[in-house]
């Protein structure tokens, strides 16, 4: 059985056990444990397919926080020519992994 969420303007395909990295929630400033997904696009499993429009409604796919991670470092570098400008800058974005843990109807 696997599910499509959405969360954080993005689309993740999971199943039981999958471990994703997805963009921080509201609430992961506080110690949270366990976080759900309430919009979940899609549900297949051996009953078929199950599409919403856009969300399913009732269906919701549970998960347990493992920690917050960063993404690598991306370097931006801004230059232009002939006059001498050059600006250098970098980035890391906060990430939540979450390990999935059930997906229910």
């Amino acid at each position: 059985m696997y599910a499509v969420i959405e969360t954080g303007g993005k689309q993740y395909r999971v199943e039981r056990g999958d471990v994703i990295d997805v963009e921080l929630m509201p609430a992961s400033g506080k110690k949270v444990e366990k976080v759900k997904f309430e919009r979940v696009l899609m549900v297949a499993g051996e009953g078929g397919v199950k599409l919403g429009s856009p969300v399913l409604a009732g269906a919701e796919v549970s998960g347990v926080v493992l920690g917050k991670v960063r993404t690598p470092k991306v370097l931006i570098f801004k230059k232009k020519k002939k006059k001498g400008m050059r600006r250098s800058n970098a980035h890391r974005q906060d990430l939540m992994r979450v390990r999935i843990q059930d997906i229910s109807l």
